[in-house]
């Protein structure tokens, strides 16, 4: 056959060879693959189909200020451990440090040519050329791409680097579009380690602690509504933080410079409901040697937060209903209308509409106060926050008690895991114990564990028989099997002896008499305040 046509055939054979390679990098380069993989795979194809071997791709060093192969075909762990060059070092540095092209015809020939990589034991005998061309990102060389290549071969040199040309600028343009999206992440995770902040910052304001989507959706719908005059019905299981988020709507909205009057429905004795919501005049009955303002006045022009709304008195919800439709209030013993203008905020841990189809809660009320209803969320939906809120009682209690107690991150870990159906007020009991009860300055895992193992939501009586000594071994047993869950109990589970009593033995410290009867200083200060008698 003609030495020409053969000659065309074999062009022809390898423009077809070239444009299935080109063909399939774009296959790659389509599927979205990562920067590595997309490499490998360009080098590979490289070797197997126009017969570059051991093909490397050298870049920036990112431990030092050479340059070192990232990517590579047919080079073992070893070789590419050693391809480290440092500026305008051996072929391949001098062509990153000018930007040009270098031809080694004959490696063995060559004395600039370092053979660092690949020691010469290792390629094919006779003749072999090394190929190395810049890669450019934004005008600027970033690295190169490099090859062995049988010098003698039926392939002529220029395809060789033309072929090569293309792959150093795909690999240029995947490297700037890498570039770009590292930027563009970057700038992202930035914004958002920002808007992560303001939350923080935003949410520190109110007084409530954590960032979790169901937290977040929360306030979302709180400072939606905060502008509005409608009511809102807090719902959600017992210490989720109902009067935070009270608080909170109050602080959002334009009555944040007026009063905000929180009222415990569940802590006041019902011969007192009356007079301590609506006021009493003078006269209106024994020891009422005064005219009082209810609460609802004291609220005009800010926020009343009516805490587990519930408990209130058949009697109290009509006259309830009767000040939210109009505006007005009675003071007990009184006939004037007084007016106010107050936004009411009810909380509820009850199924208000299981209430109102039990006769239990008035229907119409009922929905006066669900205008605007918001579910919070129990710790155990929110359990990115209990870090965070961890260290917020930690502190606090360090600082109430003047102690210095701290925990390792494998506790708060712990504490993270654990069910907390108390939700947020147990967790804070918890941490509160936790300080007061600490023998060491920092606690681990094996410290918290034993004080957990203790713990339960329903306590077993606490209360001894009235000729029972305070601190009876029944008495104990019954600390000891609580652990460090304080049990949650009615405003009437201890009666003015036993508060006297623990205040005798506390030596008069209430904060410590609250802890001998399982409670807070509080609630404590609240039961003994209402059980004293009338002046």
């Amino acid at each position: 056959m003609d030495g020409s046509l053969l000659k065309g055939a074999s062009s022809t054979h390898w423009r077809t060879q070239e444009m299935f390679l080109v063909q399939e990098v774009m296959n790659l380069i389509g599927k979205g693959l990562r920067l590595d993989q997309v490499a490998r795979e360009m080098l590979h194809l490289l070797s197997e189909i126009v017969g570059l071997n051991r093909g490397r791709i050298v870049l920036k060093d990112p431990d030092g200020d050479g340059h070192r192969i990232a990517y590579s075909y047919g080079l073992t762990r070893e070789e590419v451990a050693r391809g480290r060059y440092a500026p305008g070092e051996g072929i391949t540095g001098r062509v990153i440090q000018d930007g040009h092209l270098i031809i080694v015809q004959d490696i063995d020939k060559d004395p600039t040519f370092l053979g660092r990589a690949v020691a010469r034991a290792q390629l094919p005998r006779g003749a072999v050329s090394f190929l190395a061309l810049p890669i450019r990102v934004d005008h600027r060389t970033v690295g190169a791409i490099a090859c062995h290549r049988i010098r003698h071969r039926e392939r002529a040199l220029s395809d060789d680097l033309t072929i090569l040309r293309i792959i150093a600028t795909m690999v240029s343009q995947l490297l700037t579009l890498n570039e770009r999206v590292e930027q563009k992440t970057r700038a992202l995770e930035e914004h958002n380690d920002m808007l992560a902040r303001e939350l923080r910052i935003k949410r520190a304001r109110y007084g409530i602690i954590g960032t979790s989507p169901t937290l977040l959706r929360a306030l979302a719908q709180v400072e939606k509504v905060a502008s509005a005059t409608a009511s809102v019905l807090l719902l959600g299981e017992s210490g989720t933080g109902k009067e935070l988020f009270a608080r909170a709507l109050h602080l959002a909205s334009p009555r944040r410079d007026r009063p905000f009057i929180k009222v415990n429905c569940a802590a006041i004795p019902d011969s007192l409901f009356e007079s301590e919501l609506f006021g009493h005049e003078r006269g209106a009955f024994t020891g009422a040697v005064d005219a009082r303002a209810g609460w609802f006045e004291q609220a005009s022009g800010g926020t009343i937060f009516l805490d587990e709304i519930g408990e209130m008195p058949a009697v109290l919800q009509t006259k309830l209903l009767r000040t939210l439709q109009e505006g007005t209030v009675v003071r007990l013993g009184g006939k004037r209308e007084i007016r106010v203008d107050m936004r009411l905020v009810a909380a509820t841990n009850r199924d208000l509409a299981t209430e109102v189809a039990h006769g239990r809660f008035r229907e119409d009320l009922f929905y006066r106060l669900n205008v605007v209803p918001i579910t919070l969320p129990p710790l155990a939906e929110r359990r990115s926050d209990i870090p965070d809120l961890v260290l917020h009682f930690l502190t606090q209690a360090n600082q109430i008690n003047q102690r210095n107690v701290n925990l390792t991150q494998g506790a708060v870990t712990h504490l993270a895991r654990q069910p907390w159906p108390g939700n947020i007020r147990q967790l804070a009991n918890f941490i509160e114990r936790l300080v007061l009860l600490a023998s060491e300055g920092v606690l681990d895992v094996e410290d918290v564990r034993p004080m957990l193992e203790g713990a339960v939501v329903t306590a077993p009586p606490l209360l001894a028989p009235a000729s029972a000594p305070f601190f009876s071994p029944e008495r104990e047993a019954a600390l000891r099997a609580i652990g460090t869950v304080r049990p949650y109990l009615p405003a009437d589970s201890h009666g003015h002896e036993q508060l006297r009593m623990a205040l005798a033995q506390a030596g008069g410290n209430k904060t410590r008499a609250a802890q001998r009867l399982g409670l807070t200083e509080r609630p404590f200060s609240y039961r003994w305040r209402k059980l004293q008698p009338a002046p």
